[in-house]
């Protein structure tokens, strides 16, 4: 009980240190201390891990927060199996990520503070993911929300930056707006918004009420984890600083929708419709943003649109039933995303903030590290055996067999095509011809410095070996993590033969390195190279669909102009007839206060008078 309070206590103290501190202490040690408080909280999270072996939950005390005679709400936290493995890739992957920020962001005037606020979003998201109650979750799910504000606007200095915070802060009050709804038909029907009560009298829901909680839920998961149609935050969000986009909007924040399913299977499970709509959605945000990955020239940007894909499917899975799935390609897509961000940024490093991969090309030789583990992440995300994502991958893809085919088939383009824009971004950035762009002032590039290889080097070892975690049953008799969370979620086991298994792998695999095969011709053998000029289809695809000129015209234009019209017509006029008011104000106080002559007799008399008119008017 007492490494939790640890564990939510530590990152806290981090960003107080930070915050306050910060700009009397050396860079390094400001550094450190944001480090190390997560590293800590990294190995407390390792010992939960080895307790939960002999019992099914750990928590705190049960304090009475706020009661009223319908309802009471209790103030604790709680490790299970699931909430665990969140915390380790939280604090795990968020350490490194840590690390990597003292070598990426040592030359930035900023640096105590950008650790301050790492350390506050961690402190937020443990709160997320340990709170034994909605109401404890939502904590955290706003927190992270504002931390997500504060690092993606961190050099706000930047107009278009603190735009892309806005964006992403408005664009998750959307989100939390069902979250909220959510909670309070929660409370109505169970009286309590305790997992552990919710989930013992689920029996008390009829579908219809199971179904509309469900789908508010859902709303607050589209928001915070990017999908159809409130993704277009995440995109701008590349704006925050690279390790910012790694820890949050590939490893932790975007997953918090799929661990808020996840805990509240139990409603979900009762709502076939919901279930419906959340795989709907999920495939066809995985193969929508697949598309856009396509033809992105802006390195973070081709993540940030992998990003939403790959989220997209953990959706499906869940819409599926294959909740486990679902945390399988989390787990493993922390892993090789994180990376994959991280390389980016040690290209960007490099570079000197370059972003754009036209004006790249040919690092593998002069960033060997860098290639090394961005290729091993590439793969990873490709499906590739024998890397992490292709086991989850395919488990995800037999579930969308099993269950309905048509989603099997988009999912698997979605796939395809993840494999094609990830190895067009690798041989763009690493392969041909090296362009001295004016950024560059004409130095060659270099690796980055040891605290931001480790991490990659680390991320990328996970990348290939974290699949094991879950081998398919063709290939082991024990899946060690669907026996793991059995205890937390619910699993909906796929019938297929194993030949099925193996000839689903196959076509995977195949069509995986057909995938790259074509990248690799174009951009490696014909030379082929990026650029912004495109037509037809192309030009759509390129544009991303128009969906934020769409939402421009159809939503902020049309608030703008009545915000306007309200400003204009309402508030300067209603405020020019309050200035013209103010006489007549001052003449009614200059009238009343001869009232204030400061005798006791003529209050005496006013007492009486008043009295008497009230007796009067009752009694009459």
């Amino acid at each position: 009980m007492k490494e939790i309070y640890i564990i939510l206590v530590l990152p806290f103290i981090g960003f107080l240190i930070n915050l306050v501190f910060g700009k009397s202490l050396p860079k390094i040690v400001s550094g450190i201390i944001g480090t190390a408080v997560i590293a800590v909280n990294f190995v407390l999270a390792l010992l939960l891990f080895f307790q939960l072996e002999s019992v099914e939950s750990i928590s705190t005390q049960n304090l009475t927060w706020f009661s009223t005679k319908d309802f009471t709400i209790h103030f604790a936290f709680s490790v299970d199996h699931l909430s665990i493995l969140w915390m380790l890739f939280v604090t795990g992957i968020g350490s490194l990520i840590h690390l990597y920020s003292i070598g990426y962001m040592h030359e930035d005037a900023g640096f105590s503070r950008f650790f301050a606020y790492l350390n506050l979003f961690i402190f937020f998201m443990q709160i997320l993911v340990l709170g034994n109650s909605l109401l404890i979750t939502f904590i955290g799910w706003e927190g992270v929300g504002l931390c997500s504000y504060l690092l993606i606007g961190f050099w706000n200095t930047n107009h278009e930056y603190n735009n892309a915070a806005k964006k992403a802060f408005v664009m998750n009050r959307i989100g939390d707006a069902g979250f909220l709804i959510a909670c309070f038909m929660a409370l109505q029907v169970f009286g309590s918004l305790d997992y552990g009560t919710m989930k013992a009298n689920a029996s008390l829901l009829n579908e219809q009420t199971a179904t509309f909680i469900a789908l508010f839920l859902f709303v607050g998961a589209i928001g915070k984890s990017a999908q159809l149609p409130l993704y277009t935050w995440l995109p701008d969000a590349m704006a925050g600083p690279t390790p910012v986009s790694a820890l949050i909007h590939a490893a932790t924040m975007v997953t918090a929708g799929i661990y808020l399913l996840c805990r509240t299977y139990f409603i979900f499970d009762l709502s076939p419709i919901t279930m419906n709509i959340v795989a709907g959605i999920g495939v066809a945000t995985a193969m929508f943003a697949a598309t856009i990955g396509l033809l992105q020239n802006d390195i973070k940007k081709v993540l940030a649109y992998s990003t939403i894909s790959q989220l997209g499917l953990m959706f499906m899975a869940i819409g599926l039933g294959a909740y486990s799935t679902a945390v399988f390609h989390v787990i493993t897509h922390a892993f090789f995303k994180a990376c994959l961000f991280l390389g980016a940024g040690s290209v960007i490093h490099s570079l000197h903030h370059e972003q754009d991969i036209r004006n790249m090309g040919g690092l593998k030789k002069y960033l060997p590290i860098t290639f090394v583990t961005f290729l091993i992440a590439s793969l990873a995300i490709s499906g590739i055996p024998i890397f992490a994502g292709f086991f989850s991958k395919d488990e995800i893809l037999a579930a969308a067999f099993s269950h309905h085919k048509f989603y099997w088939i988009l999912a698997s383009i979605a796939s395809v095509l993840t494999a094609f824009y990830m190895f067009r971004l690798v041989f763009l950035t690493f392969y041909g011809k090296l362009h001295l762009h004016e950024n560059s002032h004409h130095h060659e590039p270099k690796e980055s410095p040891f605290s931001i290889t480790f991490p990659l080097i680390v991320l990328a070892v996970f990348s290939t070996i974290a699949g094991f975690i879950g081998l398919p049953i063709v290939m082991s008799e024990n899946h060690w993590l669907n026996t793991y969370l059995a205890k937390s979620v619910s699993f909906q086991e796929h019938h297929l033969s194993h030949s099925t298994e193996w000839s689903l792998m196959a076509l995977a695999t195949g069509l995986a390195f057909a995938a790259i095969a074509v990248a690799y011709y174009l951009f490696v053998k014909k030379g082929k190279k990026a650029t912004d000029s495109h037509s037809g289809i192309a030009k759509v695809v390129y544009n991303k669909y128009y969906i934020d000129e769409i939402y421009d015209t159809i939503v902020v234009k049309p608030i703008m102009h009545v915000s306007s019209l309200t400003t204009n017509i309402f508030e300067r006029k209603a405020t020019s007839s309050l200035e013209h008011s103010g006489s007549a104000f001052v003449s009614l106080s200059n009238l009343l206060s001869k009232w204030q002559t400061g005798y006791v007799s003529t209050y005496l008399l006013t007492f009486v008078v008043a009295i008497v008119l009230v007796l009067i008017f009752i009694f009459t």
